[in-house]
């Protein structure tokens, strides 16, 4: 089988309900993302940090996987499927995809601030100051925030070079690393973009399609593609 690489943001899982923050001038859900997903903001504010990733974790209770990631998870029964998102929903698990990488972090985890590698399932969508870890440390969500590191980029970028196909869907390709793994992929891969605006993206001499529609409609084309 052949190896599918899909790389996803914000825009497959809109279709779902969860809104993506470019499309408002930097807010997300009304937030201003530098006091949600920085460090600075955490240690400004925590009680809003809380209090934002809590409401996310509550709206997941009653978003469902859309078309899109559905489909995906349709493609396993003729390529082998890698999805690397950076969404912190779950909604490609829920939908039933084998493999997803999430560059970005968990929404249903939270870790230790002073021991980054200790990482617990949330038994609930709440998680509020003076929950501690086994060190006896305060709790965050177990989200890359801005201006951190990326764990996972590693491991994403072993995906990219083994790619026979490369996939980018609901993603603008402007927030790195995450943006740089199309330098990864082999020269000679096809490379697919899903989105109803175009990305502007630095693809010269790349093999490429773009199928500009929502997410549910154009993994549909793809597939139509694919296996013709």
């Amino acid at each position: 089988m052949k190896k599918l690489i899909i790389l996803t943001g914000a825009g497959i899982s809109a279709e779902s309900g969860i809104k993506t923050f470019r499309d408002s001038d930097g807010l997300w859900e009304g937030f201003n993302v530098m006091d949600v997903a920085t460090p600075q903001g955490f240690e400004k504010n925590p009680a809003l940090v809380f209090d934002f990733y809590n409401q996310r974790r509550k709206q997941a209770l009653d978003v469902k996987p859309n078309g899109g990631h559905l489909g995906l998870k349709d493609l396993e029964e003729h390529f082998e499927v890698q999805i690397i998102t950076q969404n912190v929903d779950l909604l490609h698990e829920q939908a039933g995809s084998s493999i997803v990488l999430h560059l970005h972090g968990k929404l249903d985890e939270a870790r230790s601030t002073k021991n980054p590698n200790l990482v617990y399932k949330l038994k609930s969508w709440e998680l509020n100051i003076g929950d501690k870890c086994e060190l006896g440390s305060q709790l965050r969500p177990n989200i890359v925030w801005f201006g951190e590191a990326v764990p996972a980029m590693e491991e994403a970028v072993m995906l990219a070079v083994q790619a026979d196909i490369f996939v980018v869907i609901g993603t603008s390709m402007v927030v790195y690393p995450a943006a740089s793994l199309i330098d990864y992929i082999p020269k000679n891969c096809p490379v697919f973009v899903i989105d109803p605006k175009k990305p502007e993206m630095d693809l010269e001499g790349r093999n490429i399609t773009f199928i500009e529609e929502v997410g549910s409609v154009g993994v549909a084309k793809l597939k139509e593609i694919l296996l013709s």
